[in-house]
C-alpha cells in the first residue's frame, strides 16, 4: 500500500511538471511572436521612413529642375538697363581695336563692334526714352575696368584678349536676347530683341572664326 502511494505521488509530481513545462513553453512560444512582431512591425516603420524620404529627394530634385529650366526672362527694364551699358561698352572696345590691334581680321571685327553696336544703342534708346525707362548714361565700372585693362595691351597680346572678350560677351549676350525674344513680357521689348539677336549672332559667329584662325 506505502509503494502504490508513493508511486501516485511521483506520478502526480511528474504531471505538474509536464504542466509547468507546458506553461513555460507557451510563454516562451508567445513572447518570441511578439518579439518577432514587434521587430516586423519597426523594420516596417523603418522602410517606409526611407522610401517617404527618397520620395522627398526626388520631389525636391524635380522641382529645382522645373524652377530652373521654367524660370522667365529677367524684367524690361532690367534687361534694357544691362544692354544699354553693354552696347556702350562694345562701342568702346572696337574703338580701342582699331588702334590696339595687328590682326586686320580683329580690327575689322571692332569696326563692325562699333557700327552695328552704335546703331542697336540708338533704337534701345529710343525705346527706353518712349517707355519712360531711364537707361544709364555710362558703361558702369565692370565694363571700364575691362576696357581700362585693354587700354593697357597692344598687338598680339591685345589681339587674343580682346577675342576671348568678344567671344565671351556675344555668347552671354545672345542668351540674353534669346530669353527676351522667346518670353519677355514687354512686346516693345520682345521685338527689339527679336530684332537685334540676328546681328549678335552674327558677330558670335565672326569671332569664333577668328579666334580659329589665331590657333
Amino acid at each position: 500500500m506505502k509503494h502504490l502511494f508513493i508511486t501516485g505521488a511521483l506520478a502526480c509530481a511528474a504531471s505538474l511538471m509536464m504542466a509547468g513545462c507546458g506553461s513555460e513553453t507557451n510563454v516562451s512560444v508567445n513572447a518570441n511572436t511578439n518579439r518577432a512582431a514587434a521587430n516586423t512591425s519597426s523594420n516596417s516603420s523603418m522602410m517606409n521612413s526611407a522610401m517617404n524620404t527618397m520620395g522627398n529627394a526626388v520631389n525636391t530634385v524635380a522641382n529645382t529642375a522645373s524652377n530652373m529650366t521654367g524660370s522667365s526672362a529677367e524684367s524690361p527694364n532690367a534687361f534694357l538697363t544691362e544692354a544699354a551699358q553693354g552696347g556702350m561698352a562694345e562701342v568702346e572696345l572696337g574703338k580701342l581695336a582699331g588702334q590696339k590691334a595687328q590682326s586686320p581680321e580683329v580690327k575689322k571685327f571692332g569696326q563692325m563692334m562699333v557700327a552695328d553696336h552704335s546703331a542697336a544703342n540708338a533704337e534701345l534708346k529710343a525705346l527706353a526714352a518712349k517707355k519712360n525707362i531711364q537707361i544709364p548714361a555710362d558703361m558702369g565700372s565692370s565694363h571700364k575696368s575691362t576696357l581700362d585693362s585693354m587700354s593697357k595691351l597692344s598687338g598680339a597680346e591685345f589681339d587674343k584678349e580682346y577675342v576671348e572678350n568678344m567671344e565671351d560677351d556675344h555668347e552671354e549676350d545672345v542668351a540674353k536676347f534669346q530669353k527676351q525674344a522667346d518670353s519677355s513680357t514687354d512686346p516693345d521689348v520682345k521685338a527689339f530683341a527679336m530684332k537685334t539677336l540676328p546681328t549678335l549672332k552674327k558677330h558670335l559667329d565672326a569671332i569664333k572664326a577668328i579666334k580659329a584662325k589665331m590657333k
